[in-house]
């Protein structure tokens, strides 16, 4: 962060307490403010919320206060919810974070269009001469079988060379960045003799490694979904890594919602018809693994994933333990 930033930081986090009849997440107060590190230059912060696990009961049962319900009450309600995919609760609870982040991973982000969001404007501002760039060993070449995915890591010798030239041509741009805006920093020239080019303009000549902010403010149930796909172990590292810091806010802001959903979403499993009539195939002692090969219903990724889902050969174990040694 930037003096200027650590600056607010401070007067933030020095400002006194003020009484307030909304719930607090005690958890998430420690948090509010203080940037979590992100990559070499970013960042992500919570800025303001609404809402905690209270709230997501309090909607569902559209009531006051919480009576003489018992946290347990709370706690099982909140897994039916999210077992039985009602929704609705979890857009009773909000959150605003500001995050630092690089252009490549802000134009992925935006594609989950259901969060409100003000990005910083190289409209009307200069942005500062930070790049990202990648450790050596997130270094990878194509992957042979996955079109957006990343193969084998790049030797030393060749991640130097990558670096250098991200290096070089990352830092030239800049350097033709502030030629074109002539700018000092405060609306004057550097050189009188030469024309200002409007900053709108001057931006597009700067490489998606650098760095933009924005203002993100999302409900629980679409930041749930947010995480779902970008902690995932199929997504970009880059952006991968900012889900992580996320995920660890989110489950310190609604930490029974996040329980749910790490059971039924993050550890649990989708299974479509077929799939189930596999499965109970399996209980009934066949072969898990010989009836998924012999199935004509599913296609060879469907046969793939499945065997993933179910972990074959714990599967089998399972088969055993219920019916005994496996029929083929």
């Amino acid at each position: 962060m930037s003096e200027e930033s650590d600056r607010e930081l401070e007067e933030l986090l020095a400002q006194a307490p003020v009484p307030t009849r909304r719930p607090t997440v005690a958890a998430l107060e420690e948090r509010l403010y203080r940037p979590v590190p992100v990559l070499d230059h970013g960042f992500v912060r919570v800025v303001d919320y609404m809402g905690d696990d209270a709230a997501i009961v309090q909607a569902a049962r559209v009531s006051y206060g919480k009576g003489t319900r018992s946290v347990n009450t709370d706690r099982g309600l909140i897994r039916y919810l999210m077992r039985h995919r009602h929704t609705t609760p979890f857009e009773m609870c909000e959150i605003k974070l500001h995050v630092k982040l690089p252009i490549f991973v802000a134009r992925q982000w935006i594609r989950h269009r259901t969060a409100n969001v003000n990005e910083y404007s190289a409209r009307y501002s200069i942005l500062d001469r930070e790049f990202y760039m990648p450790r050596a060993e997130d270094l990878a070449a194509q992957a042979s079988s996955n079109r957006q995915g990343r193969g084998d890591v790049l030797s030393a010798e060749q991640s130097e060379r990558v670096l250098a030239l991200l290096r070089r041509d990352a830092m030239q741009c800049y350097d033709t960045y502030e030629t074109l805006l002539n700018d000092k920093g405060d609306g004057e020239p550097r050189d009188p003799g030469e024309p200002q080019l409007a900053r709108e303009l001057a931006r597009m000549d700067l490489t998606l490694a650098y760095y933009t902010q924005w203002y993100w403010k999302i409900d629980l149930h679409n930041f749930l979904h947010f995480l779902s796909l970008r902690i995932d172990k199929h997504a970009q590292y880059e952006i991968r890594v900012y889900g992580e810091a996320m995920a660890a806010i989110a489950k310190a802001w609604c930490p029974h919602a996040w329980d749910a959903f790490d059971d039924y979403r993050l550890k649990g499993a989708v299974l479509s018809g077929a799939e189930l009539d596999i499965l109970r195939a399996a209980l009934a002692g066949t072969d898990v693994a010989a009836k998924i090969e012999a199935s004509k219903a599913l296609s060879a990724r469907e046969k793939r994933e499945l065997l993933d889902k179910l972990a074959a050969e714990a599967a089998r174990d399972f088969t055993e333990d219920v019916k005994g040694p496996a029929r083929s």
